[in-house]
């Protein structure tokens, strides 16, 4: 195994998505390391969520980036967005998971910029009508991040197909589940 920092991460957070308690003994056997290399990079469990929540964030900006959502109607944007979420949805699934391991105040100021352009989005399409009113843009933006998780944690534990993660997500955000 690689033992530079991001590789290193990657491989912690691919372990931790399938046993999140692990402990730091066990993510280093699985990841190929020694405890000692796993502690140079990430001295105890907490900094390795920190780690994983600046990566998830880094990859949320890039999938906000990526999706371009002030192009075309909401809707379309909403559509590139939850498939740019994807590479991301095991992280989010692990931090919804371990979210007492983090640092709650540093973790909110570090998502700030990325709520704030996800929630801009949900309000321009409640103003051209394309999204309910009656539900708060906050909520909508939340509803999003725990079901881009929701949809990792799923297709990770074998309960849906990989090839459904964007139209799970989208279907439900725009269409509910009642059956008009």
């Amino acid at each position: 195994m690689a033992t530079d920092r991001e590789a290193l991460l990657r491989a912690a957070a691919d372990f931790l998505g399938r046993r999140p308690n692990a402990t730091q003994d066990e993510i280093a056997a699985a990841v190929g390391v020694s405890r000692a290399t796993l502690h140079r990079h990430f001295a105890g469990k907490p900094a390795l969520m920190a780690a994983l929540d600046e990566l998830a964030m880094s990859e949320m900006r890039a999938a906000v980036a990526s999706a371009r959502l002030p192009e075309d109607s909401a809707s379309e944007a909403l559509s590139r967005l939850v498939a740019a979420c994807r590479p991301v949805s095991p992280y989010l699934a692990l931090l919804y998971s371990q979210s007492q391991e983090l640092d709650a105040d540093q973790s909110i100021d570090g998502w700030t910029e990325i709520d704030a352009a996800i929630t801009a989005l949900f309000e321009r399409g409640q103003r051209t009508g394309e999204f309910r009113p009656d539900l708060t843009a906050a909520w909508l933006t939340e509803a999003l991040y725990s079901l881009v998780g929701g949809a990792g944690w799923c297709i990770q534990v074998g309960r849906a197909a990989s090839r459904d993660f964007e139209r799970m997500i989208t279907e439900l955000l725009l269409s509910g589940v009642q059956n008009s």
